[in-house]
């Protein structure tokens, strides 16, 4: 519209005059200029507003006589007035004159209107306080702006979206609580009618609404999200085109720039769905469109909004969009581990508010609960049981086999959860019968299920056994906070009690919350002298499920408050007594089992409908009954139960008498006093075993009799002196059992057997058995065999070492000096490989088995204070480097039994040291476990100490980061270590540096960063107590230092703080520093040390890419000079069962100590060894993680791969290529270890420099030209190239690859 120039005002002030040129006032009112006062102003102004007030449209007279006054009120005089009164009056009259006036204004100058109304809706600003005496003014304006739409006549201005904007912030930013509805209602007819009557809204008016959508605006001004929402309800015919095309130009176009809301897209649709879900008709299929993206992070945002719209309670998106509903569904196959966790999340509200659906999901949720990852895994249960809980009716049966089946889930976490959620449906529906009996019959079968579950093969599968173990547990701990109550109070006492009830609450959901409760029930407990007899009584041995129940309901109903109908105190009380309460296991409960077992024994139980094996009962009731015998002994307690587990005893199943020994062990401490004929017969039987059972009876036997017999002296003596004297080392196979029996013995009671011992040790033991090879071991290739085709004479060698620790363990002393001779005799064990005699006659499997029980002895006599003490640094140096053996098998079960004994703070810090030797394993896996056995014991150290303040005394043996010194000083002496400079070598260092390094430094704990570089900095200032005076070892020391120095400094920026204190170094490995002496000499070059922090990994072996061979220290390379003896390694993989996945607990008698069950025969990859030319070097040690995963679960693991090689140091796979087979071989890396003795090089070897002897270490692959069957299967051991050598035809290498 084209404007007309404002006429110019007549008087003074800028009014337009009547046509005399004056402006006409109504009655009574005098003129208003500015040299009246503010109040005569305002007075007037109140008289002009009443008359404006009271005209109408119709009024023409009145109209045109008061236009004058009319441009005179809009002057600049009046809408810049500093008087808030008077832009008020005025403010009302110009919305008057709009309504007079209308629909034409009387005002025609663009910039005039613009003015007015922005001075408008700055007066509006006076509505956010209701409380003034002007508001009901604020109120009038409103009303009559909103009535008359008189905003609408800036839609003929160029700029009139500024007005709108101003209005809409205005209005939004003043509306409060303490408005009423018609405030409201009027606001949102004045907006509501621009929105509707414009050409359309601009985006920053739209903004000015969505803003107050968002969640931090809207809990802000709640009133304000109303009247948005009011707004947007009103106009969603109008604004929904408006509004896609915001969501399009944001989602679809990426343009995130056209809104500063962009970034706020997925809670405007979330807030705008909830509104009205038309004004996103459009927007719908835009986010089908986002679920598609490439993003992974993009798509777990749409998922996590389009969870919230379908799962919302009275949402029908999911009927009304099915191509949406079906594409989200797609989502739970989504490859981005969030999406589908966050899509199993989902599915729980779906299923509560939407069990129309269930059908639709009950596909997905199946897939889901064999995902891959864990935490999806669980959570699946967590959403069906959660869904269950609330009303058991909104799962299907299909759903609770899900969970069913994830009860034998291999992760502990999702049995767990798997269980728990069983049980709890369980308790509710049928022990309480909350839903009829309809219910309980469909769930019925939980109960079997949960007990069934003990019948798997894999010990790590018995659920109840850990569930009784913890109830065990709390219950000791409650019977200690008994007997603290018995005590007099004192500040001893009372910490002592603090601890003890830090420990329960630990054991009970949300610990947190827990501490307060379990403080405020110990303070019950010592007011209420009955409450702690009935705490006792549930507690004891001797109580009954049904005394149990009396005394939960007795406990409970003192505690209960029944003013406070939810009281979580006393759900907390129940809670624990229900954990400690026997409430399934007593007496009458372990005769009715026994009872069942008894049945299985006659043939009389209904086994094979259970579809379970008559003997498979047998032995799973009788693994039941053990593991209860730990838990419950006292209930063990009669004629009849012992007589059936006599019965047991005389059974042909060797693992059913074993258990039924145990159980004798753990529950017969009375046998002797009240039953005297069960001792009668028992007592023969448990000889019976000590002399010809198995092993592990044997042990069970003897153990059983030192346990629960008075004259155990006399019974031990009985069977000592027989095998004693029967010792054969030519019949190897009757010598196990009896060295296993003679060897508890000495330990049980040494005082008695401990000197007749000695003699045996000497001149059998060691003498007879260990220094002579009688039988020449099966040449095979194969670095491990399962037990059963390990040779007598070996198992009895194994055994013979094991009877060795025994003896001196039951001793705990060193006066004859045994000890001394015991570590020398493994000592040279280990150097020798495991074969003592060095005759060759023994396999590389059985070497391997020797190797194993050498190291772990040494680590076991470790544990004795007495032992440590001699155990010399080469000799724990010798020990540590088992870790790194050729042999899998070996590194695995070493480094789980060294595990399992630091966990237990059993052994000293510093074979903690013997991890970082670690990081030179070729298999992933096992530096990931061993990654995971350092955090577990830091963290078990570290908490120790916060939980023993008294442990500060012993802190050079508990701080984890003590361990930094042995870990120096071992990698100092690491036989690889040969060069000083060598950057291959160090980088080596480096690399097992690190690896304990990055584990410590993961917190900077007190300054640790500060405290492990001063320990560095110190032992450069001592020498080496192995060797101080010679510097060659000096100087390998004080290099390690370097190397751990330059990495604590570029890993931390804290490091370079002052030590809270001096660090103190073991006496054993350095020496006092010297007075005086300074060393500061950098032993690393600036470029080494960059090489180390930033080069690249060094070129790998020729077995790197497999299987990195590594032996136990000193061993000499086993060379085979001729192709004759390997004729049998080709085929080894003919052997391979395909169905390894399925491991036995029988496989191994190592593996049944060390839960181990890995230990089958191993996989060999067969490597075809040929010269080639210009090959690249491979850079990755490691095993492709996903071949990796791929060996434990294919059926293929066992077939042969061939690779093309060159030489030792250079390997490349090809797929379906010929290697150019011509060129010279590269040349062999020099070996570890001592020079190899091959029978058909003689001393050729000496005139080579490489062959040097480099000390004790293990060894390296070398590059072979034998003709075939050069090398064993899985040792990558070769001789040294000979002078003569000629090209040979492609030798194959078999590569140990068990994982």
């Amino acid at each position: 519209m084209d404007f007309a120039a404002q006429p110019k005002p007549a008087a003074a002030l800028g009014g337009v005059g009547s046509a005399d040129g004056k402006i006409a006032y109504p009655p009574g009112v005098k003129e208003i200029t500015d040299k009246i006062t503010t109040d005569e102003m305002i007075k007037r102004l109140k008289m002009v507003v009443k008359t404006f007030m009271d005209m109408d449209q119709d009024s023409e007279d009145e109209k045109q006589q008061y236009l004058p006054l009319a441009l005179h009120l809009a002057s600049e005089f009046f809408l810049r007035n500093p008087n808030k009164d008077v832009r008020l009056l005025v403010a009302c009259c110009l919305a008057d004159i709009f309504r007079i006036y209308a629909p034409e204004a009387p005002y025609t100058s663009h910039d005039k209107l613009k003015d007015i109304f922005l001075f408008i809706t700055r007066q509006l600003k006076g509505l956010e306080d209701t409380k003034s005496p002007q508001f009901n003014r604020y109120f009038y304006l409103l009303e009559n702006l909103a009535w008359v739409k008189s905003y609408n006549i800036c839609f003929e201005l160029e700029d009139c979206n500024e007005i709108f904007i101003q209005l809409f912030r205005t209005l939004f930013s003043v509306i409060n609580n303490s408005h009423n509805k018609k405030v409201q209602m009027h606001m949102l007819d004045l907006m509501s009618s621009i929105i509707m009557e414009g050409d359309g809204v601009t985006q920053e008016l739209l903004d000015s609404i969505l803003i107050n959508l968002i969640p931090a605006h809207k809990n802000l001004n709640k009133q304000s999200f109303d009247l948005a929402k009011g707004l947007l309800k009103r106009t969603v015919q109008t604004i929904e085109a408006c509004i896609a095309n915001f969501f399009n130009q944001v989602l679809v176009l990426g343009r995130s720039s056209v809104s500063d809301l962009s970034e706020h897209v997925f809670d405007l649709i979330q807030e705008l769905f909830a509104i009205d879900p038309h004004l996103l008709l459009s927007v719908m299929p835009q986010l089908e469109f986002k679920l598609k993206s490439n993003d992974g992070e993009e798509r777990l945002a749409v998922v996590r909004l389009l969870a919230k719209l379908f799962g919302s309670k009275d949402s029908d998106l999911a009927t009304q969009n099915r191509p949406l509903w079906q594409c989200f569904l797609g989502r739970f196959n989504d490859i981005h581990v969030p999406v589908r966790l966050e899509s199993v999340k989902f599915a729980s509200h779906c299923l509560m508010n939407h069990p129309d659906l269930a059908k639709d999901l009950t596909e997905y949720l199946k897939v889901r609960s064999h995902d891959p990852e864990e935490a999806i895994r669980h959570d699946v249960i967590v959403t069906i049981i959660t869904a269950a809980k609330r009303d058991l009716a909104l799962v299907n049966d299909q759903l609770l086999g899900f969970v069913r089946e994830r009860t034998l889930d291999k992760r502990w976490r999702v049995r767990k959860e798997a269980m728990m959620g069983l049980a709890q449906l369980y308790k509710k529906y049928c022990l309480h019968g909350e839903a009829g009996k309809e219910a309980a019959e469909k769930v019925s079968w939980i109960k079997d299920k949960l007990l069934h579950i003990y019948y798997q093969n894999s010990i790590d599968d018995k659920a109840l056994n850990e569930m009784w173990k913890c109830q065990n547990m709390l219950r000791s701990h409650v019977r200690e906070l008994l007997d603290l109550h018995k005590q007099p109070t004192s500040e001893t006492n009372c910490s002592a009690m603090f601890g003890k009830l830090m420990t329960i609450a630990k054991n009970l959901p949300d610990p947190g919350k827990a501490q307060d409760f379990v403080k405020k029930f110990n303070q019950v407990l010592g007011d209420d002298e009955k409450l702690r007899s009935q705490l006792e009584l549930l507690i004891s041995p001797t109580c009954s499920c049904k005394q149990a129940d009396v005394c939960v309901r007795e406990i409970a109903r003192k505690l209960a408050n029944p003013k406070q109908p939810t009281n979580p105190f006393l759900e907390m009380v129940k809670f624990l007594l229900e954990r400690i309460a026997p409430v399934h296991i007593d007496s009458e409960a372990i005769s009715a089992l026994v009872k069942l077992m008894n049945k299985s024994i006659e043939g009389t139980a209904d086994d094979e409908e259970e579809g379970v094996s008559p003997d498979t009962a047998i032995r799973s009731g009788l693994e039941l009954l053990k593991v209860l015998s730990f838990t419950h002994p006292t209930s063990f307690h009669s004629a009849e139960t012992y007589e059936s587990l006599l019965q047991c005893l005389r059974m042909e199943d060797d693992k059913v008498a074993e258990a039924a020994i145990q159980i004798f062990r753990n529950t017969g401490h009375k046998i002797e006093t009240d039953l005297p004929q069960i001792r009668s017969t028992l007592i023969p039987i448990l000889h019976q075993k000590a002399k010809r059972g198995t092993p592990h009876q044997a042990k069970q036997a003897v153990h059983c009799i030192h346990a629960i017999f008075t004259n155990k002296e006399v019974q031990l003596a009985q069977i000592f002196e027989p095998l004693s004297r029967s010792l054969n080392a030519d019949v190897p196979e009757q010598l196990i059992t009896p060295l296993v029996s003679l060897g508890h013995i000495s330990m049980l009671a040494p005082d008695q057997f401990a000197s007749p011992m000695k003699s045996v040790v000497a001149n059998f033991i060691v003498k007879d058995l260990l220094m002579n090879d009688r039988s020449t071991g099966e040449k095979n290739g194969k670095l491990w065999s399962p037990d059963e085709e390990v040779s007598p004479e070996v198992l009895a060698k194994v055994q013979a070492i094991k009877l060795l620790v025994r003896w001196l363990l039951g001793m705990k002393n060193n006066q004859s000096k045994s000890a001394n001779s015991t570590l020398r005799l493994l000592s040279a064990m280990l150097v020798s490989e495991g074969d003592l005699t060095e005759q060759k006659r023994i396999s590389k499997s059985d070497m391997s088995r020797l190797r194993l029980a050498a190291g772990s002895a040494i680590m076991k006599l470790a544990q004795e204070p007495c032992y440590h003490e001699i155990i010399t640094p080469e000799q724990f140096q010798l020990c540590a480097l088992v870790i790194n053996d050729e042999c899998y098998q070996v590194r695995q079960i070493f480094a789980q039994k060294l595990h399992k004994a630091l966990v237990k703070l059993l052994l000293p810090l510093e074979y903690m040291a013997i991890f970082a030797l670690c990081a030179k394993d070729p298999v992933k896996e096992r530096r990931a476990h061993a990654r995971q056995c350092l955090l577990k014991n830091i963290s078990i150290r570290r908490e120790y100490i916060k939980q023993n303040p008294m442990a500060t005394e012993k802190l050079l043996s508990l701080l984890p980061e003590y361990v930094v010194p042995y870990m120096i000083h071992l990698l100092a002496h690491d036989p690889d270590f040969t060069r000083s400079q060598d950057v291959d070598q160090l980088r080596d260092i480096k690399e097992c540096l690190w690896f304990m390094l990055e584990v410590l430094m993961t917190k900077n704990e007190n300054n640790s960063h500060a405290f492990m570089k001063k320990m560095a900095e110190n032992i450069k200032l001592t020498k080496d107590a192995q060797s101080p005076d010679e510097s060659k070892t000096n100087e390998k020391l004080y290099t390690v230092c370097d190397v751990a120095l330059c990495v604590i400094n570029s890993k931390s920026a804290l490091c370079n703080a002052d030590s809270p204190k001096d660090p103190v170094l073991p006496m054993k490995f350095f020496t006092q520093p010297e007075k005086d002496f300074c060393n500061d000499k950098s032993y690393i070059s600036e470029e080494t040390r960059v090489l180390l922090l930033t080069g690249k990994p060094k070129p790998t072996g020729v077995l790197g890419a497999v299987n990195k061979p590594l032996s136990a220290t000193g061993r000499k390379p086993y060379v085979r000079s001729t192709g004759a003896e390997t004729g049998s390694n080709i085929n080894v993989n003919s052997e391979l069962n395909p169905s390894t996945g399925n491991r036995s607990r029988e496989q191994s008698s190592e593996a049944a100590e060390t839960g181990v069950s890995e230990n089958e025969e191993n996989p060999v990859m067969i490597i075809s060894v040929t010269p080639a030319k210009n090959i690249d070097p491979v850079k990755n040690k490691e095993i492709n993680s996903d071949q990796a995963t791929q060996g434990n679960i294919s059926s293929d693991r066992g077939k042969k791969r061939t690779v093309t090689a060159a030489g030792a140091e250079n390997i490349q796979q090809k797929t379906d290529e010929e290697v150019d087979e011509s060129g010279p071989p590269a040349p062999s890396k020099p070996k570890r270890g001592r020079r190899p003795k091959s029978e058909s090089q003689g001393n050729a070897t000496k005139t080579d420099d490489v062959s040097k002897p480099l000390g004790k270490g293990r060894k390296r692959a070398a590059g072979s030209q034998e003709g075939p069957g050069g090398l064993e299967a899985g040792n990558a051991k070769a001789p040294k190239l000979q002078d003569g050598a000629k090209k040979a035809a492609p030798a194959e290498r078999q590569i140990d690859l068990q994982r």
